[in-house]
């Protein structure tokens, strides 16, 4: 039986601080009309110090099952896309898993920077079309707060944070993720990155270390090459899923791209032949958000009731590596009202998940302090 992946529940997170582009004119030369006139950006959301990527993605994922009406035991995997993870290892994607009490479900993070969220709903709707899960929550997360440099115009004005996330739910009934496609071009890498943490210190002998050539951990662009990448695979990455999907730009209700920049969607616009009127925006208040764009983008877009039962809708993103890709979605739900009550019990939920968390911990290390080593360290002795 064919099994298809349909977006049953979302939602999304911002941190509470805004920052204005008038507030970033005192750190940075720039100004509102300079920064407005080349993205489109007015303002971005700024993560507190006890914020996390995690904790965002949290939020978000906790929102979307709350939409879909789904208890976190039923999950079966969890992707996170972020360029921005906590920890090399362990992934974001397994706190979040934790944070959640989804106990029967996997998680790995997904690193294809700000395309990462359309790869990662491929990545989960193929595994709910095997058969191998029922129950997938895809989430985009980033504080790009933390990896740039705010002394450089060029990229500080355009990154905020925040966290998107869906849940798919298979089932036998045709739509969901109808058609995906993916691309990536590595001869593009140095146009758009953001070096790891131990790039910049290798080891000579002993405790000796050198750098070898990343002198900064923060994303590093070179806007013009970017912007025409963007322009171009915008429009071949739609025209390509609509042919995988047998379908005309005219069945498509809306195209909800990745929020990089205004310029970047009216030139794509014209390429296509559309109206800006069939993209969805949301540039202006958020900034880039990376892979968490598209998700927030969507939560914004069923907000304002731009998507109905039945229309078809396509995600596009672009970004670092270089990567790109498109999905193409039926829509096929309405938003349906959560009672209050059902929300604070909802949250009360994820406190006890906490303390589930905290205790299996403190076992660890109760377990750890009764135990030793035998006497060849081959194993645990009493």
């Amino acid at each position: 039986m064919m099994r298809y992946a349909h977006i049953v529940g979302w939602g999304c997170y911002l941190p509470d601080r805004r920052v204005t582009n008038d507030e970033l004119s005192r750190y940075v030369d720039t100004t509102d009309e300079w920064i407005y006139q080349r993205t489109g950006i007015r303002a971005r959301h700024i993560a507190a110090p006890h914020e996390t990527t995690a904790t965002l993605a949290f939020e978000a994922a906790a929102r979307a099952l709350d939409v879909a009406d789904l208890h976190p035991s039923q999950v079966e995997l969890v992707i996170v896309a972020t360029s921005t993870p906590e920890y090399m290892f362990p992934s974001t994607a397994c706190k979040v898993q934790d944070y959640l009490g989804a106990s029967h479900a996997g998680a790995f993070d997904l690193s294809a920077a700000c395309s990462g969220f359309v790869y990662a709903l491929q990545m989960a709707s193929q595994s709910i079309a095997t058969g191998a899960v029922r129950n997938a929550v895809v989430i985009g997360s980033e504080t790009m707060s933390r990896v740039l440099d705010w002394q450089d115009r060029s990229t500080c004005v355009l990154f905020g944070d925040g966290a998107g996330a869906v849940v798919l739910k298979g089932s036998s009934v045709p739509g969901g993720v109808m058609a995906t496609t993916l691309r990536s071009d590595g001869s593009g890498a140095d146009l758009l990155s953001l070096p790891a943490l131990y790039h910049n210190r290798v080891p000579i002998s002993g405790a000796e270390y050198s750098t070898n050539g990343h002198h900064k951990n923060t994303v590093d662009m070179d806007g013009r090459q970017v912007y025409r990448f963007a322009t171009n695979v915008i429009a071949t990455s739609i025209q390509d899923v609509l042919k995988k999907a047998e379908l005309t730009v005219d069945d498509i209700a809306l195209i909800i791209p990745h929020q990089a920049n205004t310029r970047i969607i009216e030139t794509a616009a014209k390429k296509l032949k559309l109206p800006m009127e069939k993209f969805y925006l949301n540039v202006e208040h958020n900034g880039n958000t990376s892979a968490a764009s598209i998700p927030l983008a969507l939560c914004d877009a069923v907000r304002d009731g731009r998507l109905k039962p039945d229309d078809n809708v396509v995600f596009v993103g672009f970004g670092g590596g270089l990567t790109w890709g498109a999905s193409v979605v039926k829509w096929d739900v309405t938003p349906p009202e959560v009672p209050l009550i059902d929300h604070e019990w909802r949250r009360v939920r994820y406190i006890m998940a906490r303390g589930r968390s905290r205790l299996r911990r403190w076992q660890r290390r109760v377990s750890a302090a009764v135990t030793r080593p035998d006497e060849n360290g081959q194993g645990p002795k009493r």
